[in-house]
């Protein structure tokens, strides 16, 4: 009950129901990309769940949880690569409770160079803190490959 009543206040959960004016740029029964609203790089989009996950840490090795984390990331590239051809670096990633400003799992994606260039330090890694880059991620939740005993 609580966490149905969590995920009714959450903002992108809103956004994920189209409850709100944002504007989608990708939508399916899995995720929707949207632009962030203080972006911080010549291009900077959000991909969320529709359903809510509060954080990475919320995140398991289970196939269908690496599925979904690498599903973000293929929309994240597809929209980036598309918007921002021009530019030559991208990159991809999670903040890490503390450091997460809404609590429902989003994907940051970022055609580099960041503008300006001072708001890179809200996207720096620091060991199980701060910002994780996706592959990284999908490293940590990759299943582990099922045993066959043969009795």
């Amino acid at each position: 009950m609580a966490a149905a009543a969590a995920a009714s206040q959450c903002i992108f959960c809103q956004i994920a129901s189209k409850s709100t004016s944002t504007t989608l740029l990708h939508t399916d029964d899995k995720v929707v990309a949207f632009q962030d609203i203080c972006p911080a790089a010549v291009r900077h989009y959000l991909v969320i769940p529709v359903d809510h996950i509060p954080t990475v840490k919320d995140l398991q090795r289970r196939p269908e949880d690496y599925s979904l984390v690498n599903h973000m990331l293929e929309v994240g590239k597809t929209l980036i690569q598309r918007d921002a051809s021009q530019c030559h670096q991208y990159r991809f990633g999670f903040h890490q409770p503390p450091f997460n400003s809404v609590n429902h799992l989003h994907l940051h994606c970022f055609a580099l160079p960041y503008t300006p260039r001072w708001k890179c330090m809200k996207y720096i890694a620091m060991g199980p803190f701060g910002f994780v880059e996706a592959e990284k991620l999908l490293g940590k939740i990759k299943p582990l490959p099922q045993v066959i005993s043969k009795v």
